[in-house]
């Protein structure tokens, strides 16, 4: 009977004595190597399954140089979409039998390539999700992150794919059923100052000012999160708009919590929308008019695009782009005559 190591776990050492061969040749047979001759493999197989023999998964990793583990940075964990589309990628990364690890910047673009390398080195390949970093980091710092996939963003660093929602267009198409329900003084609560989303997002309004120069667009200084959107009620009424284009959901559903607190009638008095469309925003009160985003798919794809990398498959499609569809719900509706003063 083969002996226990000292910690009471049978080990290679093991399996080695039953089988009567080296500890090496047993590390080969338990890491797929087809080098061992196939007699040799079998006598390894059935004294490792006779003592019931279980590779130490890190010591595998260590051999292998992979660890069946990906990483992901996002800027905050605490927002809904960004919950979304972790969901999407472990679920779609499990069925592959990989894990996800996860790692929040919360918002402080300096600590991202920290992170993102420190990830990198204990994963088989990275997803930076929304990036905060500027191009020029994110350019010098994606070829030592592959196999890296990128959400919301993109480099012309080589084989990174970049998976991006089309935010220009969809701020487009809020701002135009805004117009289309007599809305001629709009406001938009941007978001933060070095998203790349946000910066999609006043590209896209600036097409539609352009296109439409009978209608006011002010620009209001924002953010992400709900209380960004509830203290911006005294510039939001002091803009005169009629109606609001939100940065996402959580800055529109803070907007309306104030308003409402003023007494304000949503959409009587003013119409607010969103962006993304989470789960929450067609339980508001009123429900709240919003771009729909596909997050799940879009971690399921960033799986998809990742795994072709790193098992160096051909990937016929690296990268896409995403629609937003505008949902119409009861927190929009016809202008009021515009307001000059300021509630109180």
């Amino acid at each position: 009977m083969a002996r226990k190591s000292a910690s009471g776990r049978i080990g290679i050492a093991d399996v080695a004595v039953k089988a009567g061969v080296s500890h090496a040749t047993v590390s080969r047979v338990m890491n797929g190597n087809f080098t061992v001759d196939p007699d040799i493999a079998a006598r390894v197989r059935a004294a490792a399954a006779e003592l019931k023999y279980q590779p130490n998964p890190v010591g595998r990793s260590l051999a292998l140089g992979k660890t069946d583990t990906i990483g992901i940075v996002v800027p905050d964990l605490a927002n809904p979409t960004f919950q979304a589309i972790l969901r999407g990628l472990s679920r779609a990364a499990a069925q592959d039998g990989y894990r996800v690890l996860i790692a929040d910047s919360f918002e402080v673009s300096s600590e991202e390539s920290i992170l993102a390398g420190e990830a990198r080195r204990r994963c088989d390949g990275l997803v930076l999700c929304a990036p905060r970093m500027s191009d020029a980091e994110l350019e010098e710092i994606a070829p030592s992150l592959h196999p890296l996939v990128l959400i919301n963003r993109t480099t012309n660093a080589p084989n990174v794919p970049g998976l991006v929602v089309d935010y220009g267009q969809g701020v487009q198409d809020i701002a135009g059923h805004l117009v289309e329900l007599g809305h001629t003084r709009l406001a938009f609560l941007a978001g933060p100052p070095r998203s790349a989303s946000n910066e999609m997002r006043l590209k896209g309004l600036e097409t539609f000012r352009a296109a439409h120069p009978e209608v006011e667009v002010t620009m209001l200084e924002g953010g992400s999160d709900f209380d960004t959107g509830h203290e911006a009620v005294d510039a939001v009424l002091q803009s005169g708009a009629t109606g609001i284009l939100a940065f996402n959901d959580l800055v529109a559903m803070g907007l309306m919590s104030g308003l409402h607190e003023r007494g304000l009638d949503i959409p009587g008095d003013i119409s607010v929308t969103g962006f993304d469309d989470i789960p929450f925003a067609r339980y508001t009160t009123p429900a709240l008019t919003t771009a729909a985003v596909p997050i799940t798919e879009l971690g399921e794809q960033a799986w998809h695009q990742l795994r072709a990398l790193i098992r160096k498959e051909e990937n016929e499609t690296p990268g896409s782009r995403y629609q937003p569809r505008l949902e119409v719900r009861a927190s929009t509706g016809p202008a009021k005559a515009p307001r000059s003063t300021v509630h109180g």
